[in-house]
């Protein structure tokens, strides 16, 4: 249990190359023998990413107005993303834990409604200084979580691995940040602590100089971090921020390229966001 009484954590894997999903597992495994309850998320960008190009269809990345960079999901590329996050990373991540003994089910958004989102009527990209409208993209952002079919799995004993895919309300499947993601489940649950693991020590103030770590802050100075962040790390502080306005306590964003990366996390290391 942590300080809160709640034994309850949701924790994000991260979908880059160098996070060591190995390291986490054996984690997962000592936390679950304290009594604790977990719920994984996990991306998977990198093996989306080696995927299509082995098909010969690689990623379109497209930059919003406000700066934001993400993957543009056509058709094509939804079915190359689920085949490599829900079909790969989430299957060999949960055979990974069931070596360990953990009894893990992995399923994505898509199952039994877990994660229901309303896909965007049309995307905005920025290309050489102009603006294009994009009305083909499967993407979309999470409005509910089907918090009750976790509960459930979690007092039968299970370990959810979720992926981050979402239903549409017409019932198509959608590409979901996987970051975002965890907050709102980590919000449903009621979860005390969201970890969020990266290929990062934390929040750097000048990105990459790991010198200006950022130990902890307060969700009333988020928007500066907000501001501050670069890449990836602009949705982990975002999805930081729904987290605590969902009512999660905690935000710790840490490496997750270390050995015991949640304990090293839990006792101090990385970033902090606080509500």
């Amino acid at each position: 249990m942590d300080e809160n009484g709640n034994g309850l954590m949701v924790i994000k894997l991260g979908g880059t190359e160098g996070v060591d999903f190995n390291a986490i597992c054996q984690d997962v495994v000592a936390l679950l023998s304290e009594g604790r309850k977990l719920v994984l998320v996990h991306g998977g960008s990198a093996e989306a990413t080696a995927l299509g190009e082995a098909l010969g269809y690689p990623p379109r990345f497209i930059t919003s107005p406000s700066g934001h960079t993400s993957r543009y999901t056509d058709r094509r590329t939804l079915e190359i993303f689920a085949m490599a996050v829900n079909g790969k990373v989430n299957t060999f991540l949960v055979e990974q834990l069931q070596a360990l003994g953990v009894n893990a089910v992995g399923l994505s958004g898509v199952d039994g409604r877990l994660l229901v989102a309303e896909r965007k009527e049309s995307v905005i990209s920025v290309e050489n200084g102009r603006r294009r409208i994009l009305r083909d993209d499967y993407s979309g952002k999470i409005e509910k979580v089907n918090g009750d079919l976790l509960r459930a799995l979690l007092a039968a004993g299970y370990t959810p691995v979720v992926a981050p895919l979402a239903l549409s309300h017409q019932g198509e499947a959608l590409n979901v940040d996987a970051d975002r993601a965890a907050a709102m489940i980590a919000a449903a649950l009621g979860a005390a602590t969201l970890i969020l693991l990266t290929a990062a020590p934390g929040l750097l103030r000048h990105f990459p100089d790991v010198n200006t770590l950022i130990p902890e802050l307060r969700l009333s100075q988020i928007d500066q971090a907000i501001e501050a962040a670069q890449g990836r790390m602009k949705k982990k502080v975002l999805g930081a921020q729904e987290a605590l306005q969902g009512g999660v306590q905690r935000v710790l964003i840490a490496d997750g390229r270390v050995e015991a990366p949640i304990r090293r996390a839990l006792q101090g290391e990385g970033t902090a966001i606080l509500a």
